[in-house]
């Protein structure tokens, strides 16, 4: 073997062991990324896991409340104002408030509840749809709960806002009027508390 050849057969044997530590550093980064990528390029997005860990749906993008003026069964009004500043955990549905109803009433409630320190940093809104209301309920059970119709031009303009409002959803709008997170009543029942707790933690309003 010519003497010359020996730096290029070392030279070679350097770059293919270089080759093979790079492959062995970036080979797993690139699998990742492509495991978590991949489902936008073939079109299944098996792979890709959940990018979050909320309980409830996250409506994206928030929605907006419009302006709207309302009158509380207690005779206040209810307007745009009466959300700012404050995490509002809203039930829509009649006001003769069935099984589901009270379900869901009672969950916010206790929600608020055992945020203890965080409670006042929550208010809850029951905003009937029709037949208004079982106010004895109402007012033994469910006292602090901010009740309101929507039988006006305002109250149907917010009503268009809020999504699949017969399927007996719980909501939460944030300090600044946005629409942004529906349960289902198959949710979990711990699921909101969870959610309002990470929400509180880090918002620097409200």
């Amino acid at each position: 073997m010519n003497d010359s050849q020996i730096p290029d057969t070392a030279t070679r044997r350097s770059r293919r062991m270089a080759w093979i530590l790079v492959g062995a550093f970036f080979g797993p980064l690139l699998l990742a990324f492509l495991l978590y990528y991949g489902g936008s390029f073939v079109g299944d997005g098996a792979w890709r896991p959940a990018g979050n860990t909320n309980r409830g749906d996250l409506i994206h993008p928030a929605r907006p409340l419009p302006a709207f003026e309302l009158v509380t069964t207690t005779g206040e009004k209810l307007d745009a104002r009466t959300l700012d500043g404050k995490w509002n955990v809203i039930f829509v549905g009649d006001g003769q408030c069935d099984a589901r109803c009270r379900e869901a009433l009672v969950l916010m409630r206790q929600t608020r509840l055992a945020l203890n320190d965080d409670m006042t940093r929550v208010q809850r809104l029951f905003l009937v749809t029709d037949h208004c209301c079982d106010q004895t309920y109402l007012d033994a059970e469910h006292a602090g709960l901010i009740t309101a119709t929507l039988d006006s031009p305002d109250g149907q303009s917010l009503l268009a806002v809020f999504p699949d409002t017969d399927q007996g959803r719980i909501y939460i709008v944030d300090p600044l009027g946005n629409l942004m997170m529906s349960y289902s009543r198959e949710a979990p029942q711990k699921g909101l508390l969870e959610d309002l707790k990470k929400l509180l933690k880090l918002s620097h309003i409200g």
